[in-house]
């Protein structure tokens, strides 16, 4: 069973929920911010966090200390901080000359990174002597634009993909604000802006990468990229890589549900689970949406003509929509209920408006075979 809400017949860019996912912050592709609370079945608007002068192209919501930070292509980042029942800004120092593209918070909540279309991710963090957030920037080799971010679970180790074909891992360790961090298996030396390892999703050359997640463990690290392809890297087993190009449309997001498991999402609206088993082997395993085809046939109004029209994107329209929930492109898929090693809900937001909850134990019982591993 699937929880569904609609924001809209705009398209919902990013988002982020907070702790125990009662509210969500997402932006309806513009330079705002909407806060929504859930009450009861239905999700009702508390906030507008309007301080962006161009679209809002990243969300980011730390659990512990309840802070947003936002970035857009403005070239800004804020972190929002609840006070007096209002969210106040913070601008932040990013010292770029492009478009910010995505934002991370640390595991630790102690900074957060920014990418951006100047070639370079920024690691910023507050400076208790100044009271402001500075940054720090990560430039070698980076060759393009940064389009997305996870944080190790360590809190050094970041990963990026980029429009240059690339998954990087980096060391992200700020000595102003942390302690000298243990060894890992992605390396031991890591001082900041240090390049730990890089990756191509193809010898081929591949395609843009849309999203990276690292697991629980922090041990293997997934992405997606615009061939239709989905990649996986065990740093536990000697930094063996997997990837698999897939029959389906490009990926725009990915997440791990379990430590063997993946959901990925993109431009098919619909989530897929795949599996990366203990031989390195990537095996699909199931579409997780087995709506049924909507009725053909008939005669719709001139309202729900224009409505899906909008909802779609599309200068014609059938009388049959597509037998999937999301109408549109799946932009962001992420844990909703549990962890990355132990997923019971997730979550997916899309450019039909739409946010969907997916309960792994209602689509295990819906569908045949299906089973976490």
């Amino acid at each position: 069973m699937t929880q569904q809400h609609i924001f809209g017949y705009g398209p919902v860019s990013c988002a982020a929920f907070n702790k125990d996912c009662t509210q969500v912050a997402l932006s309806p592709n513009n330079s705002e911010v909407h806060i929504y609370e859930s009450r009861g079945k239905s999700w009702e608007k508390i906030h507008e966090l309007k301080e962006h002068g161009q679209c809002v192209t990243g969300i980011d919501w730390a659990p512990n200390s309840n802070r947003i930070v936002t970035c857009g292509a403005d070239r800004n980042a804020y972190v929002w901080v609840l006070q007096d029942g209002s969210w106040r800004p913070t601008l932040v120092i990013l010292r770029i000359n492009r478009a910010a593209t995505c934002v991370k918070w640390s595991p630790l909540e102690n900074k957060f990174a920014v990418g951006s279309g100047s070639r370079l991710i920024s690691v910023c963090y507050f400076e208790e002597e100044n009271n402001w957030w500075v940054s720090k920037h990560i430039k070698k080799p980076i060759r393009s634009t940064i389009t997305c971010l996870d944080w190790h679970p360590n809190n050094i180790l970041l990963a990026a993909g980029s429009s240059d074909f690339k998954a990087r891992v980096f060391s992200a360790y700020v000595k102003e604000v942390e302690k000298k961090p243990s060894p890992t298996s992605w390396g031991s030396k890591m001082p900041f802006g240090n390049l730990m390892s890089e990756f191509s999703n193809s010898p081929y050359g591949g395609g843009w990468v849309h999203s990276v997640c690292f697991s629980e463990s922090g041990e293997k690290l997934c992405w997606v990229a615009h061939d239709s392809s989905l990649s996986v890297v065990d740093s536990g087993n000697g930094m063996a890589q997997s990837s698999t190009k897939t029959e389906f449309l490009p990926f725009l997001s990915c997440t791990w549900v379990t430590n063997n498991s993946m959901v990925v999402a993109g431009h098919g609206c619909l989530p897929m689970l795949y599996l990366h088993d203990d031989q390195g082997n990537i095996t699909f395993l199931h579409k997780l949406d087995q709506s049924k085809s909507s009725s053909g046939g008939g005669t719709i109004s001139a309202m729900k003509r224009f409505q899906t029209m909008d909802r779609m994107a599309a200068t014609e329209v059938s009388t049959t929509d597509p037998n999937t929930i999301h109408q549109n492109t799946i932009t962001q898929v992420m844990v909703h209920s549990g962890t990355k090693d132990h997923c019971e809900k997730f979550v997916t937001i899309a450019m039909d408006g739409k946010m969907v909850i997916w309960d792994f134990k209602s689509l295990e019982s819906s569908i045949e075979g299906l089973k976490l591993m």
